[in-house]
Formats: structure tokens, sequence, C-alpha cells
């Protein structure tokens, strides 16, 4: 479990994003080359006792990126000489909001300074994620449900300006 020091420098969203997914993904490691592991919710409960509460979609996009295998026995680590988990660790982070959207979203609508992403069910959260992870300097923040995420823009120019790229993503 990380325990964040108030003496440590706040380097900000995308530092401690990174810096989760990395102990996440160490936990992940542990647990699988520790235990058997046969799915993806007995994974995330083993998880939740190491002090991390993931989504299956988190959890889906971390089996994908560790490149676990499943067998009879459960999930595996990658075998050989260690290059699959290599390059799953030169990933710079999450799934860009290209990705995201291309997995989750469904629309983008702007109401005022702000902008309604509809998703599937299940999917605002890694959406909201992806979204501000990316920092944008038009965007505010987000609010996330179960299928929407309220993108909160300062301004009006600049909430259009978000529900452009937005769709100009969906539509790509």
């Amino acid at each position: 479990m990380y325990i964040y020091s108030s003496a440590a420098p706040d380097r900000g969203p995308r530092f401690r994003f990174a810096r989760m997914k990395t102990q996440r993904h160490n936990a992940i490691r542990e647990v699988v080359a520790s235990t058997p592991v046969t799915n993806q919710d007995e994974l995330r409960r083993k998880l939740r006792r190491r002090g991390f509460a993931v989504t299956q979609a988190t959890l889906s996009r971390d089996i994908h990126e560790l490149h676990l295998s499943k067998g009879p026995g459960g999930y595996s680590l990658p075998a050989g000489n260690g290059h699959a988990l290599a390059a799953a660790e030169e990933d710079d982070g999450p799934p860009s909001v290209s990705e995201v959207m291309a997995s989750f979203g469904l629309r983008a609508q702007q109401a005022m300074n702000q902008v309604v992403v509809g998703t599937v069910m299940g999917g605002a959260q890694p959406v909201a994620a992806a979204i501000d992870y990316e920092e944008w300097p038009e965007i505010v923040g987000t609010i996330a449900g179960d299928n929407t995420v309220l993108v909160i823009c300062p301004d009006l120019r600049k909430a259009a300006a978000v529900e452009t790229k937005l769709k100009a993503i969906l539509e790509s």
C-alpha cells in the first residue's frame, strides 16, 4: 500500500498516477507469483487486501500491460528471459484518451461550460482518469459516474473546444 508523505514534494497528478500504477503492477506480480489466481475477481480481492482498490477495467488493462497469461492453473507471469516484462514497464503511463474513448466512449455533448461524455456501463471511470491524466489546459476537472463523465471547463469557448476534440476522437 502506498503511503503518501506530506514531506515529499507534490509532483502533480501524472507523477502520482504513474507511481500508483507501478506499485499496483508490482503487487500484481507478487500476488500472481506467490499464489494461484484463477480469475480477475479473485485477483481484485487479493489486491484490495493489499490496499489497491481497482475496477475490472483497470485490472484488465494491467493484465494486458503485464503480459500475464491464463492457463488451467490461473494467471502466470511471462516466461522466458523477461523481455516481455521489460516491454510492459516501458509503457509511459495509462492508455491515452483516444484509446480509452475507442473502448468506452459513446458520445460527447457540450452543456454550457461543461461537456457530458456518455460511455458504456462501467466506462466512465477509465475515461475520466484518461482525461485527467492528459492535463488538457482547457479542462478544470472531471466527475465520473458509471456511464457518464462530466468534464468541467472554465468557459463556453473551452468547453466547445473540448467537445470538438472528443467528437473527433470518437469519429476516428
